[in-house]
């Protein structure tokens, strides 16, 4: 025996012992303890089983009923009538009635549709309110007719919008602007074309829309089918839109189609396939010959747990009954979402029956059905208002080799994500997730850069782009032809600026310059009649070419404005002296030079210098004519304190500073003279019927006449920047009309001898010209916004105006000389004046300290001489009373004559010397 055959015999009986265990056959796992079961009910299936959905579907319900019988502890059996579908509308309705009529089923599971549930229901009584239970895998879309049908129960979660949403999600997230929506026509939604309605308002909201849409009939109705996808595949190569998305189709449909899109090479570099749940949830039964045909496809199918242990006995039990019923498919044979939902569905019918104990009544069977809430094998099995109520999240997939990878979650609630466990921590709107993260992604023909989605008239040649080759500034647009080389260079600011946005593009797009030597108005309208791709360069944003193209957003600001000769302003200069310094300053320094002096004053008087002596108004003049005579060091005291002289030198410095800036700014009032514009304004050329100029190639000459009046006998044409000066200097025009951008150029060039001057007429700016409905302006106006946004675009312009070998025109310089304001010597003016403060505070208190040490002084005499005399009276007082038995009585009088006068005179010189101290105070 061979050494591989006995391990081999062994992992066979290993695998077969599992599946026993998992599978609960005939007699083996049986919880019913008799081998009789009563019938609870007959469930009737309607299945397209020529289609894979079908068949998987056909099996799940059988396994269901299985299931049902084996694990019943009521030994409940249903019996399940399955009815053969072909596809149309009329054989679906036939053989559901049939069941009803002859097989008396109490309820229908099957592919029937919202239309084709309300015809049965409206056959007789008998079908009035028999439960209709769609398991069909069509997108559907809530209405009110299909809740006004109370049997008609929808166990599919594939509604219509969510899906939708979930296509325009990942349109969104690429920001691709136009697709084309592909579906096969079935029996229900699309047959009005609603799916499109849904599509394009999803759309919408990520700034995008249906390009076109074709629509295909039933695959099983078409004789040919191949050779008629190829054909409405070629017209659809033709067109400039490569986003292709597959909203509705059967799995046969979608094999055929991507194989002769295989073959036609639309699943090369540049195409966008996209698919939705009715395909991408069928890619694992799909065969390996098949999945080649769709390489960088992507689509999203609905997420459900398949790691739990009930899923993987099913799927192990349903692999085997599937291989068994269809051995031609037995390598592709795991269950998709729809063979979950049947399986889960064909069990809500049964518990319903058995909870109604064989006494069955159609509308207490749906009030039944409608109550069930339980874990299926799909997810949460709960319904609302006639629908399966589960969270809907899809799985983003991208098919790679011979399988295919998940690469994000989506939700309408949280948008993109890699990981689950996100939904539970995050939530966003519906399309406030586009710029959520997404794996790598393997796009149609190996290409690993998103395609822009679009190429120009279905090929991926090169787009021509015009660029003016006659414009009278070849700053912004130079072409040069070699002739020795036979080679044409183009450069300048509006070539580098475009070549900054392209490299801003999530995409490659190549182009070639073809240079133009029309009017750029004529150049427009190439861009119109398809003759160009686009055109480049220093075009206006004018309402009139927004008839015939569209334009991107400007990448720099405009305006007309108007460029005169200058001429020496006429000024009196009498007053010139005064006008070298701003009022600011003049007022500034006589405040600085009076606080100053008044505090050189105070702190001399403070130092009790005798030259600053005298009565109060004398000390007042004194102080006055101090301030002006320091000013030149003239005045006649003598500097005695230190901190006097330290004022004095701040001062100085001040004096000297603003001196040498006062002789300069006089000097150049004086040498320099003031410029003025030789034309004021627009009117005034108006008035005098003035010759004007500007770029005979340009709209100027245009908006000249229309906009402004200016009669066309008086606008000259002038082809090139060279030329103004000369058509100035010899009078032919007195003035010209630039837009800004080259108004400064102009200048930058011409240093000297012209200015700009009146009003700046607004204007749409240049921006890059392309067809009506081009996506690729909308992706180059996002892209200008980003160049612009980060400064490329002004240093860019900064390069293209460094050219000037003058850092200033004469006129700004003239301009620029005028009065002068306190602001250069703002800084000694702070250090003088603070030292200035700090001593006329130090010189107060000192004068304050020697007030307050004559006060005391006087307060001691005072209180002296009041004890002296308060001793004296008491002296007489006595000598009154005792002394006249001592002496004769003719001397009495005399005394007290005396004593009264003395009295009286020290009450005088107290008075005096009351008000002598009141005084100094």
């Amino acid at each position: 025996m061979s050494p591989f055959v006995l391990p081999f015999f062994l992992l066979r009986c290993i695998s077969l012992l599992q599946e026993s265990k998992a599978l609960p056959d005939d007699g083996t796992t049986q919880i019913c303890p008799t081998k009789e079961h009563h019938i609870v009910g007959r469930i009737g299936a309607v299945i397209h089983q020529s289609s894979r959905i079908g068949r998987e579907q056909k099996i799940a319900i059988e396994l269901a009923i299985h299931d049902f019988e084996q694990h019943n502890l009521n030994c409940s059996k249903p019996v399940l009538h399955l009815k053969d579908l072909d596809l149309n509308s009329a054989g679906a309705v036939s053989a559901a009635y049939e069941l009803v009529k002859q097989k008396h089923v109490h309820a229908i599971l099957g592919t029937l549709t919202l239309q084709e549930a309300a015809q049965v229901l409206e056959f007789d009584d008998l079908t009035k309110h028999i439960p209709i239970i769609s398991i069909s895998s069509t997108a559907s879309s809530p209405t009110p007719s299909s809740t006004k049908l109370l049997s008609f129960i929808q166990m599919m979660t594939n509604h219509i919008n969510t899906q939708m949403q979930c296509i325009a999600a990942i349109v969104g997230h690429f920001r691709w602007r136009k697709v084309i929506a592909i579906y096969e026509h079935s029996t229900s939604f699309a047959a009005d074309s609603g799916i499109i309605t849904h599509l394009s308002d999803s759309l919408q909201s990520v700034d995008s829309f249906v390009e076109h849409h074709l629509a295909f009939p039933l695959v099983s109705s078409l004789s040919n089918p191949g050779a008629f996808i190829i054909q409405e595949l070629n017209k659809l190569k033709n067109k400039s839109v490569k986003i292709f998305t597959v909203i509705q189709s059967s799995l046969d449909f979608a094999m055929i189609l991507f194989q002769k899109a295989k073959e036609l090479g639309m699943m090369e570099k540049g195409y966008v396939w996209i698919v939705s749940d009715e395909i991408a949830g069928l890619l694992d039964s799909i065969p390996a010959s098949d999945i080649l045909n769709m390489q960088g496809v992507i689509g999203f199918k609905n997420n459900y747990v398949d790691t739990s242990e009930s899923f993987r006995e099913f799927k192990i039990r349903f692999r085997r009954k599937y291989r068994s019923n269809f051995p031609e498919e037995e390598e592709y044979s795991s269950p998709s979402i729809y063979a979950l939902r049947a399986y889960d569905a064909t069990w809500i019918v049964a518990k319903a029956m058995e909870n109604l104990q064989g006494k069955i009544d159609s509308k207490e069977l749906v009030q039944q059905i409608l109550y069930s809430n339980f874990e299926g094998l799909s997810g949460r099995m709960s319904l609302h208002n006639g629908f399966l109520i589960q969270k809907q999240i899809f799985w983003i997939v991208n098919v790679i080799g011979k399988s295919y990878r998940e690469i994000a979650l989506w939700s309408p609630e949280h948008g993109f994500t890699e990981d689950l466990t996100a939904y539970e921590e995050t939530k966003t709107g519906i399309f406030e997730g586009l710029e959520g993260k997404l794996s790598s992604i393997y796009w149609p023909g190996g290409e690993q850069t998103v395609p822009k989605g679009w190429t120009l008239a279905g090929t991926e040649k090169p787009l021509r782009i015009g660029v003016p080759a006659r414009g009278a500034f070849n700053q912004f647009v130079n072409v040069v032809f070699d002739q020795e080389r036979n080679t044409t260079s183009i450069s300048g600011f509006s070539i580098d600026v475009f070549e900054a946005t392209v490299k801003q593009l999530p995409y490659h797009l190549p182009y070639v310059y073809v240079p133009y030597y029309g009017s750029y108005d004529e150049m427009v309208a190439e861009v119109h009649t398809k003759r160009l791709d686009a055109a480049v360069g220093d075009t206006e944003i004018m309402a009139d070419r927004y008839v015939y193209a569209e334009f991107s957003q400007p990448y720099i600001e405009s305006g007309l404005v108007m460029v005169v000769t200058v001429k020496p302003g006429v000024k009196d200069k009498g007053f010139v002296i005064v006008d070298a310094f701003k009022k600011e300053m003049w007022i500034q320094m006589a405040a600085m030079s009076m606080s100053s002096a008044v505090a050189i004053w105070l702190t001399e008087y403070a130092h009790n210098n005798p030259e600053i002596r005298g009565s109060f108004w004398q000390l007042i003049s004194s102080m006055l004519w101090f301030c002006i005579t320091v000013l030149s060091l003239a005045h006649r005291e003598t500097i005695r304190s230190n901190l006097s002289r330290l004022v004095l030198v701040a001062w100085l410095c001040v004096v000297a500073a603003v001196a040498a800036c006062f002789t300069a700014v006089l000097s150049s009032m004086l040498t320099v003279p003031k410029l003025q514009p030789s034309i004021l304004d627009v009117d005034h050329l108006l008035r005098i019927n003035a010759p004007v100029g500007c770029n005979g190639n340009s709209f100027i000459v245009r908006y000249l006449i229309k906009v402004l009046h200016f009669k066309p006998e008086n606008v000259r044409k002038i082809n090139s920047i060279n030329d103004y000066p000369t058509a100035f200097d010899k009078g032919e025009i007195l003035a010209a009309f630039f837009v800004a951008p080259h108004a400064k150029v102009f200048l930058a060039k011409y240093c000297k001898g012209y200015t700009m001057t009146g009003p700046s007429f607004k204007l749409g700016g240049f921006g890059f010209v392309f067809p009506k409905g081009s996506p690729l302006a909308i992706d180059i106006s996002e892209a200008i916004l980003k160049v612009t946004q980060n400064g490329e675009v002004n240093q860019l312009e900064k390069h293209m105006l460094s050219f000037s070998n003058c850092s200033t025109s004469l006129t700004h310089v003239a301009d620029n000389i005028g009065s002068l304001g306190p602001e250069p010597v703002s800084g000694l003016f702070k250090i003088s004046g603070s030292i200035s403060t700090i001593a006329i505070l130090i010189a107060v208190a000192r004068l304050l300290q020697k007030q307050w040490s004559i006060h005391d002084l006087v307060q001691k005499s005072l209180i002296m001489n009041r004890v002296l005399r308060s001793a004296a009276l008491v002296l007489t007082e006595c000598y009154t009373r005792f002394g006249l038995r001592f002496f004769r009585e003719t001397i009495i009088p005399r005394r007290n004559h005396q004593t009264n006068a003395a009295h009286d005179c020290m009450e005088r010189k107290e008075i005096g010397l009351e008000l002598a101290i009141n005084s100094n105070i």
